[in-house]
């Protein structure tokens, strides 16, 4: 009991009146606030050591349940209840335990590749199809250049150049899109999950609905001239490197980025670029680290190490200024919730809403593609149960292969949309 609700007690009057407090009535209200205490403290001791009421239990506790719509007896025949005619009773906790089960084998998985995948001639395939048709065309305007002409003519060295081949990579993804709703159009309405490979990522939240065809490819383009302009000013590479557990490949890329250093390399750099599957990475890293990886292999008991023909050393440091420009961009850009599963390359988690793909998205051009533990967390499930459809979307099958090296069963249900 309050002090205030003690003294209107003993007094009969509310604080702001007039109260004369007597010899009696003080000593009262001494014992009184006395006694209160103590029953506080009582209630207080006694409760000790129970577990304290859950709030959201509370809250679930007192939430309508509509148990009041029954009518118990006849003098509620006619009472007004605040809750439509046709409203359904609910138990506490019904839509999680009573939602039905969608069969894993009528969804679907679409996957989207990243730089290395284009070809001269690829979207010839794609050219019956009249939305694939409209894409190019938007895109031509949107980039000012003839993006389809370059994709089925080339020249192959342009093509290979980052700022064209992402977003000709990106734009024909999209137009594989257009088939596979023609084709399968169960494929894109029973969606559950995506996710792209690099590049292959900004094609996953524009398929999602997260940001918009235009806007995506703008940002593709600005990312592509970036990471361009990037390689040009620290010059480096990729190799593609098979180990086994015998191998010592932290060991190698420790004493490479040493031996860069002692070369003079203006930017010395080597480390793991891409995780793609069990024993094989993608390595990026300086001229000279590559090539110390190169000619000492048996040392570090690396089975194959492969030059990737790329111009720079993606998703390393080398990328630094890439970084800034395409945040810029990013944060003029309008972003919505995706309406689907999207999964990053930084973590390989899903993105969880819009501010979360605006802070997250930019590390990836720097960050190592952790592609491999993204297939882990997109394909985990019991032993019993079944896998949803896969499709690659896009030039190239490469993500059909490293699905096969990480999960067989999932890849025994994937499906390659060409160009």
């Amino acid at each position: 009991m309050s002090l205030y609700k003690l003294i209107t007690r003993s007094t009969g009057k509310a604080f702001g009146q007039n109260i004369l407090f007597t010899h009696d009535t003080t000593e009262f209200i001494h014992h009184s606030v006395q006694r209160t205490i103590y029953n506080s403290n009582k209630v207080l001791c006694e409760n000790k050591g129970k577990p304290e009421e859950s709030p959201l239990k509370k809250l679930l506790d007192d939430s309508a349940s509509f148990e009041d719509l029954k009518i118990k007896n006849e003098e509620q025949q006619w009472a007004t209840l605040p809750y439509p005619q046709e409203a359904k009773i609910r138990k506490q906790g019904e839509y999680f335990t009573e939602k039905p089960k969608q069969d894993p084998r009528e969804t679907s998985i679409i996957l989207f590749p990243g730089q290395g995948s284009q070809f001269v001639g690829m979207t010839k395939e794609l050219m019956k199809f009249p939305m694939a048709r409209d894409l190019f065309e938007l895109a031509n305007y949107i980039l000012k250049y003839d993006l389809l002409k370059l994709c089925q003519e080339g020249p192959k060295e342009k093509l290979d150049q980052t700022q064209y081949c992402q977003p000709a990579i990106m734009v024909s993804s999209l137009a594989a899109i257009e088939r596979l709703k023609e084709e399968r159009p169960n494929a894109i309405l029973n969606c559950t999950g995506t996710a792209g490979f690099s590049l292959g990522e900004i094609t996953a939240l524009v398929f999602a609905g997260a940001i918009g065809f235009e806007r995506g490819l703008q940002l593709v383009k600005i990312r592509g001239e970036a990471m361009q302009l990037a390689s040009e000013a620290y010059q480096g590479g990729m190799v593609t490197v098979i180990y086994g557990p015998d191998s010592k490949l932290n060991q190698a890329l420790l004493k490479a980025k040493e031996w860069a250093v002692d070369k003079g390399d203006l930017f010395p750099e080597c480390r793991i670029a891409n995780y793609l599957y069990p024993h094989c990475k993608v390595v990026a890293g300086s001229i000279s680290a590559l090539d110390y990886l190169e000619k000492n292999a048996k040392e570090y008991n690396l089975r194959r190490v492969k030059k990737l023909p790329v111009s720079g050393g993606f998703h390393s440091d080398l990328m630094l200024p890439a970084v800034e420009p395409f945040r810029k961009a990013l944060n003029k850009t309008e972003i919505q919730d995706p309406v689907i599963s999207v999964y990053s390359n930084v973590d390989g988690k899903r993105y969880k809403n819009a501010a979360h793909i605006k802070k997250q998205l930019p590390k990836q051009i720097v960050k190592p593609v952790k592609w491999e533990q993204t297939l882990h967390v997109i394909y985990e499930r019991t032993q019993d149960e079944y896998f949803p459809r896969t499709f690659e979307c896009g030039p190239g099958s490469s993500l059909t292969t490293i699905l096969k090296q990480v999960n067989t069963k999932a890849w025994s249900s994937c499906l390659h949309i060409g160009v």
